[in-house]
């Protein structure tokens, strides 16, 4: 059974970094791997991308709102995604998940991936 489980969320003064991770189990779900995402949710809001990585050649595609500012990695060995987020804001205030799919789709809509994590919560005052 496929399990994505983010970590690294947490509260953080506007200006600050946070860095999340999403270990992702199953080993045929690694090797079926399309591409990876991270998605936020802030509440009264939609679910909106934030960053994808496509498995297999590594290319990165980010929302216009966190460029420059997130970078998202994967470490294939540990089948392992991260999400590095640098000068954050108070807007970057969201439920931030975990996502991944093993068929071809569109990398900036959430309905697109059928698999997701539990979500967790980063906070950013100001």
């Amino acid at each position: 059974q496929v399990q994505l489980v983010e970590s690294g969320g947490g509260s953080v003064q506007a200006g600050g970094s946070l860095r999340l991770a999403c270990a992702t189990s199953g080993r045929t779900f690694s090797l079926s791997l399309y591409a990876m995402g991270w998605f936020r949710q802030a509440p009264g809001k939609e679910r909106e991308f934030v960053a994808g990585i496509r498995w297999s050649g590594g290319r990165t595609y980010y929302a216009d709102s966190v460029k420059g500012r997130f970078t998202i990695s994967r470490d294939n060995a540990q089948n392992t995604v991260y999400l590095q987020m640098n000068s954050l804001k108070p807007e970057d205030t969201a439920v931030y998940y975990c996502a991944g799919r093993d068929v071809i789709g569109r990398d900036y809509y959430p309905e697109d991936y059928n698999y997701w994590g539990q979500g967790t919560q980063v906070t950013v005052s100001s």
